[in-house]
């Protein structure tokens, strides 16, 4: 179980880095998908994952209290797959206006969702137990070593997440992108 909280550890901070990465820098930033007419919907399918983000971290990763909250977070997980299906499949149209989606992007891609994937089945791994063909939820992991290092990483995750999601928010509306837009233009380092 030790080793299991350190990898699932790694998967969520190499999700996290890549994500931002390419849901920030190349998506808003570089390509800033929400000013295109034809990735808007793909902007929108981000918008919803960056929302659910913060919220499959607390549900699922911080909450251990209840197996309410441990519910919550696998159907925000569930959702999560069915919009990054509908996110995946609108990609070919929406980067029209770029020639298309770069082959290393989409290998990215691969990787950030990979990485995010992976380190929630690794979880669920330490989380659901089999006991005497029963399936049970371990409520509890204090002093089981190498929690407290990965509640430690996704309880710091939480406000870069919130933050992301926010400027999500804000550029899928005309009448608030202009601000994001306007605090663009005066960026010229990237």
């Amino acid at each position: 179980m030790e080793i299991a909280f350190i990898i699932s550890s790694i998967l969520i901070s190499l999700f996290a880095l890549l994500a931002v990465y390419d849901g920030f820098y190349l998506h808003i930033f570089k390509y800033q998908l929400h000013n295109n007419l034809e990735s808007r919907f793909e902007h929108f399918t981000h918008t919803i994952r960056a929302i659910f983000f913060p919220a499959i971290l607390y549900f699922l990763f911080i909450k251990q209290d209840s197996n309410t909250s441990f519910f919550i977070g696998i159907s925000i997980v569930v959702l999560d797959s069915i919009v990054l299906g509908i996110d995946a499949f609108s990609e070919t149209n929406s980067r029209k206006f770029m020639g298309g989606l770069p082959r290393w992007e989409y290998i990215l891609h691969l990787f950030v969702n990979g990485f995010h994937f992976a380190s929630i089945a690794v979880f669920l791994a330490i989380k659901i137990k089999l006991i005497n063909n029963e399936v049970t939820l371990v409520q509890n992991f204090d002093g089981i070593e190498n929690h407290s290092i990965f509640l430690f990483i996704v309880k710091n995750l939480i406000p870069g997440a919130i933050i992301i999601a926010i400027i999500h928010v804000v550029t899928l509306f005309a009448s608030t992108k202009i601000y994001w837009n306007n605090l663009r233009t005066k960026i010229t380092c990237c």
